[in-house]
């Protein structure tokens, strides 16, 4: 379950930052209300899910995970398209959350 809190930790996290962009420096009312509930949500949700996992390994997901996603949603929706080098930088990220998740004995209590 706690994974689940993790996931949602994500999403919120993702959702926050793609409005942060959005907001223009919180000059626009709804994209900035979307960063604050987002950020609360995430912040909260990963609080929750370090009760059974362990904190590095929490935040390397949610950080690995996070940085993916939002590169996605900049290249949708901002058109911010990323580089050779970022993305071998992305791939190298996720290869290390797999490590972790995969080999690793610290991934929770």
């Amino acid at each position: 379950m706690h994974y689940v809190y993790l996931a949602i930790a994500i999403m919120a996290e993702v959702v926050a930052t793609s409005a942060l962009k959005a907001s223009d420096s919180f000059t626009k009312l709804l994209p900035s209300f979307l960063v604050v509930l987002g950020y609360a949500t995430s912040f909260y949700c990963l609080s929750v899910s370090l009760k059974t996992i362990d904190v590095g390994v929490a935040y390397a997901i949610w950080a690995g995970v996070g940085i993916v996603l939002i590169t996605l949603v900049a290249a949708a929706v901002y058109r911010q398209i990323p580089d050779l080098a970022a993305v071998v930088g992305m791939s190298l990220i996720v290869a290390g959350v797999l490590v972790i998740q995969l080999f690793s004995k610290s991934t929770g209590h």
